[in-house]
Order: C-alpha cells, then sequence, then structure tokens
C-alpha cells in the first residue's frame, strides 16, 4: 500500500461513512479519492449476508466504490454502539447516509442529535425522492427515478417505448452533487465554524440533469420527445452508418456544415435549399438524416473520424466498453488505475475525472476497497479505546473484527 493520502487536499478530513448502494458511496468516493480519513461503518454481518446492493466487497462494482476507504463493523441499534458512534462523531467532520427518516430518527442520527455531539459536523444525506414531501418515504432506485423524472421519455428510438439509460445515472449523478454539497458546507465551516445539514435525492439530481430539455419545457413549454441517437434540436447532429460501423458526428453550425459537405466532397448537400440554414436543417431533418448516413456510408469510420476533425467538425467512433478504456486518448488519460487487495491482489478501477495541477495523480490508490469490519481494531484505538475495552466490545457483538489474513 502506497499512503499519499496524507498529502491530497482532504488530509485531515475524517468522515464516518453509512452508506449502501451507489448514490451515496459515489458522494463518499470523492472525498477518499482526495484524502480524507474514510471510515464506512456497516452493520454486523449474519450468516449467509453481505449487507450490501452492489455485490460481493471482493467484486469489482464494491472495490471501484470503496477505494482508498477503511472498514468499521458497527451495531448502531445496540446502546453501547449507538455510544461509540456519538463518540466517533465528536471528533469527525462529516457523515454520510442514505437512511429512511424514520431509520435516520429511530437510529438517533438526525442531524439535530449529531450537533449536540459537535457544532462542526457536517451531515449528508442522500434518498430517492427527498426529504420531505408526499413521496419522502418512498424507496427510490436508479431506474425508478429515470422514469419519473422524465428521462425514459426522452430516450431511445422515437415509437419504441421508453428507454432506460444504460448507467445508474440518478445515482451516480445525485452522489455527484451530494459531493459538491459537502465541500460547499466545509468551506462555509471554514468561515463560520458551523456544520449544517447537507441533502439532495435522486429525483432532484434528475430533475437538474434533464437540463435544457427540462428549460424547453418550463420556458417554452414544449415537451421533448424521444429523437433516438439524433441530437432534439440541432441538425445533422447523430449516429451515422459508415462502412464498417458506426460514428457520432455534429455538423450542425453553418461552418460546420459547410466545412463537411466540403470535405467529404457532397456540393450538391450545400446547395440544397432544403439545408440552407440551420433551421431549414433541423425542419429537414429526416431527409437530410438519410442522405448524410449514404454519404458516409462511403466512408471507413477512420476516415470519417480523421477527414472530419481536421476540418473542425466533431467526429467520433461508436465503441464499446472494451475498445473506449483501449482507446489511444483514455490510455493517455490513465483512467485505470491499480489497486493493492490483500486477498485479490493487483486490481485496476477506474480513477476520478478530476485534475488539480497541484496535486498530480497518483500511480495507485491508497488501499482498495475494505472488507466489512477490517479495520476495526486500529480504527477503535485510533478513537481512545484501550486493548480491553476494544475486546468487550467484540465480545459483546456491537463490533466485528474481521481483518483479511492473506492466504
Amino acid at each position: 500500500m502506497v499512503d499519499t493520502a496524507k498529502e491530497r487536499p482532504l488530509s485531515g478530513y475524517r468522515v464516518l461513512d453509512l452508506t449502501i448502494a451507489r448514490a451515496g458511496p459515489t458522494a463518499v468516493r470523492l472525498l477518499a479519492d482526495w484524502g480524507a480519513d474514510v471510515i464506512r461503518i456497516e452493520p454486523p454481518i449474519t450468516s449467509g449476508s453481505n449487507n450490501s446492493l452492489s455485490g460481493a466487497h471482493e467484486g469489482s462494482d464494491q472495490q471501484n466504490l470503496h477505494r482508498n476507504k477503511r472498514g468499521l463493523v458497527l451495531d448502531l441499534k445496540h446502546p453501547k454502539g449507538s455510544k461509540l458512534f456519538k463518540q466517533m462523531v465528536a471528533s469527525a467532520d462529516i457523515v454520510v447516509e442514505n437512511f429512511r427518516s424514520d431509520v435516520k430518527q429511530r437510529l438517533g442520527i438526525e442531524y439535530k442529535d449529531l450537533r449536540r455531539e459537535n457544532r462542526g459536523i457536517i451531515l449528508a444525506s442522500i434518498s430517492g425522492f427527498g426529504q420531505t414531501g408526499p413521496y419522502q418515504h418512498r424507496p427510490g432506485v436508479d431506474q425508478i427515478v429515470q422514469g419519473s423524472s422524465g428521462l425514459m421519455s426522452v430516450t431511445g428510438a422515437p415509437g419504441g417505448g421508453p428507454m432506460r439509460a444504460g448507467i445508474a445515472v440518478s445515482d451516480t449523478s445525485a452522489g455527484m452533487f451530494l459531493g459538491q454539497g459537502i465541500l460547499l458546507a466545509l468551506l462555509h465551516r471554514m468561515k463560520t465554524g458551523d456544520g449544517q445539514w447537507v441533502h439532495t435525492s435522486l429525483l432532484e439530481a434528475m430533475m437538474s440533469k434533464i437540463d435544457f430539455q427540462g428549460s424547453r419545457y418550463t420556458m417554452d413549454g414544449e415537451i421533448a420527445e424521444q429523437e433516438g441517437n439524433f441530437h432534439p434540436t440541432l441538425a445533422p447532429m447523430g449516429m451515422y452508418s459508415a462502412k464498417d460501423g458506426f460514428v457520432n458526428l455534429a455538423a450542425s453550425s453553418g461552418k460546420m456544415w459547410r466545412n463537411f459537405c466540403q470535405t467529404l466532397d457532397a456540393h450538391k448537400l450545400l446547395e440544397n435549399p432544403l439545408y440552407a440554414s440551420g433551421r431549414a436543417r433541423f425542419e429537414n431533418r429526416e431527409s437530410l438524416n438519410r442522405e448524410v448516413n449514404a454519404l458516409c456510408q462511403k466512408f471507413t469510420m477512420a476516415e470519417l473520424v480523421d477527414k472530419l476533425n481536421a476540418v473542425g467538425v466533431p467526429c467520433g467512433p461508436i465503441n464499446k466498453i472494451s475498445e473506449a478504456f483501449e482507446d489511444h486518448q483514455v490510455q493517455h488519460l490513465k483512467m485505470v488505475k491499480p489497486a493493492e487487495h490483500e486477498l485479490l491482489g493487483k486490481i485496476n478501477l477506474v480513477r476520478t475525472p478530476i485534475n488539480l495541477s497541484l496535486f498530480p495523480e497518483t500511480e495507485q490508490f491508497v488501499r482498495a476497497g475494505p472488507g466489512p469490519g477490517q479495520h476495526t481494531v486500529e480504527i477503535l484505538q485510533e478513537f481512545g479505546l484501550d486493548e480491553q475495552s476494544v475486546r468487550e466490545l467484540i465480545a459483546s457483538g456491537v463490533v466485528q473484527n474481521n481483518s483479511i489474513v492473506p492466504a
């Protein structure tokens, strides 16, 4: 393990991570990647359970979500466990959770409870539909919110029925927004000494992510519909067939349209009055897309990418996931970074996309994702518990020590 956390921007901040699933862990991953001391707190493990909604702890999803954290098993329902957690809150900076409101109340981890222990504590919460309102108690997962936010109604081919996005976009978006909110709260605390409650939801994140499709409705009353692989307001912009596959290209501005036609020797297209302006091209987009598609089929993917980008017309291939990771630019950016796992050995994960000039990307992650309770003893000792107290807590089942010992 290479310990570079002390050199990162969030070094010195301590985070108690109570999150499950994907949205909350996405937020905490931002903090962990940038040097925060993240303690992942999980409930006691019973026979046959792994307390996870994203696969086994040694699986690729869990490892990618929880790298750079340490693991503690703690029973928050037990009076001694609750007391110990409050002791940890007193010297922590941030608590991140995604419990239902009634669970927070029952466990005594609402903001008012935590503030009594630590004026500067920041409680960061994430939910499916918001902390208040008629849907506040509904369970929310990514696909449910993709549907209720309107995203699925604009995804997919016209007439093909609603279609989910191929990634957990509402989960990861909510996690990104919560991470930003935590950083804002830290900046405020630097000025005032006060913590606060930061919260967002999958629904709020997606209503924001709908972006210009949303403002088309809020300002103009337009209800966006499915456009398949084509842009909903500009043409030509979308996916077209090449000799050997498919490309995305954008030639919607006057300059890009002219360069596109001239570069591919399509002077008849350029001279066609149906396509003389941006508005005309959009209004006649069905015939335009057919003609652009027929034109592109005369060239290979590589020819289109090289020729069009050279004249300022954005064009790129449609890659499989494997092809994307093997792409020269992706490899140059070093988006894959290793971590050393005690049982699995060297594993490759996907790095944070944020680049800071004063903090060059490290060669590997500080640590792989922890097993449940892997660091219980060392964490409790850091909070001032002596060896006898730790042994008693383990014996009572309030905490579990599951240190990994290589075979």
